[in-house]
């Protein structure tokens, strides 16, 4: 499978991205790990959407289905350690600045991926590192530059022979390194009591709508950032002004009619601005003044009594209360025949006969 080509993130020089989803995962009886879901999707697809904007993503794994193309790496022999998986991965990459991470991280996020490159950038450090919430470092949510993982492997690689089973510190000790603190991003899911905790995070009310839009586009694989609040506010907008059903079925055709339009956020937000003044125009005629009663009678005419007679809370303008059938029957008013439902007949006229 070819890489993923993508765009890099503003901000930041091109790079790479290194995930490492090969361990043995002891800790969840042997579970497959990466392919454990959170939140509907699988803790490896939620890193790769992390780390979307890389040049190269390479994950060293045995190969499985993915939200996106990736390249795929194996250590040799297999299960061989971090180092030796690092190797692996780092020999299919090109850019300068690589993104080391493992496959666990169910709350990774774009922004903590930037916040390593730049201060990568800035700090002039071999490597950038996220602590915990317990001020650890996390080795595998980092970004490195690659010259020197590739330094500090080639002499551990001449200490030792091999990489196989040397311990990720061992490389990590060498290297100058600076930290920024994210004990969200560096949240880790090694136990199935982590996997609850995570699981139990994104239903919370704060995340769970994002955690819900983010699935969805990842299940049916769009690749857009559109305001959720411009359609959530359309949606209220249908619901109050026009019915309750309106809201999902305006925004549906939101959607469509941008996607026919073939454009991105902004022609979702254009699409929701149309909608959005035809719901409040739409509302506006319901709360606005009532229609004018017409030329009065003539002169000697009785107005209409009875139980079945019509009254101005009855009509509503533009006939929306009118049944079906194009009789001109109004609920609560009289019928074409003259007869309100009660079966009063209105009062005839003096002139009548």
């Amino acid at each position: 499978m070819t890489a993923y080509e993508s765009p890099n993130a503003p901000g930041t020089d091109g790079h790479d991205a290194v995930v490492l989803a090969g361990g043995a995962a002891r800790r969840l009886g042997g579970a497959d790990k990466p392919g454990v879901r959170v939140g509907g999707r699988a803790l490896l697809d939620r890193v790769l959407a992390a780390c979307s904007a890389a040049g190269t993503t390479v994950v060293v794994a045995e190969p499985r289905p993915t939200a996106r193309p990736v390249v795929w790496a194996r250590e040799d022999p297999p299960g061989g350690g971090p180092l030796a998986a690092l190797d692996a991965g780092l020999r299919l990459t090109t850019a300068e600045s690589v993104v080391v991470l493992s496959a666990d991280l169910p709350f990774l996020a774009g922004e903590t991926v930037r916040a390593l490159l730049t201060v990568l950038q800035r700090e002039g450090a071999d490597g950038v590192l996220a602590t915990d919430a317990d001020g650890r470092d996390q080795p595998l949510v980092a970004a490195y530059r690659a010259s020197a993982l590739r330094r500090g492997l080639a002499s551990l690689r001449a200490e030792h022979g091999e990489l196989t089973g040397l311990p990720l510190r061992r490389l990590t000790g060498s290297l100058h390194l600076t930290r920024i603190t994210d004990p969200v991003a560096s949240f880790d899911c090694d136990t199935w009591d982590d996997i609850a905790a995570a699981r139990a995070r994104i239903r919370e009310h704060g995340h769970v709508l994002d955690e819900w839009i983010t699935a969805v586009k990842d299940e049916l694989g769009i690749d857009l950032d559109v305001d959720i609040g411009i359609l959530l506010d359309l949606a209220r907008d249908a619901a109050h002004g026009v019915a309750r059903p309106a809201a999902p079925l305006t925004t549906f055709l939101v959607g469509y009619a941008a996607a026919r339009a073939a454009g991105g956020p902004e022609a979702v937000a254009e699409a929701a601005r149309k909608a959005t003044a035809l719901a409040l125009r739409w509302a506006a005629e319901e709360d606005g003044p009532k229609a004018s009663p017409g030329p009065p009678a003539p002169a000697g005419t009785a107005p209409a009594t009875g139980a079945g007679a019509a009254t101005g809370s009855d009509t509503v303008p533009g006939g929306s209360d009118t049944l079906p059938g194009g009789a001109g029957t109004v609920p609560g008013g009289t019928d074409s025949a003259g007869t309100g439902p009660g079966g009063s007949a209105p009062e005839p006229r003096p002139d009548a006969g």
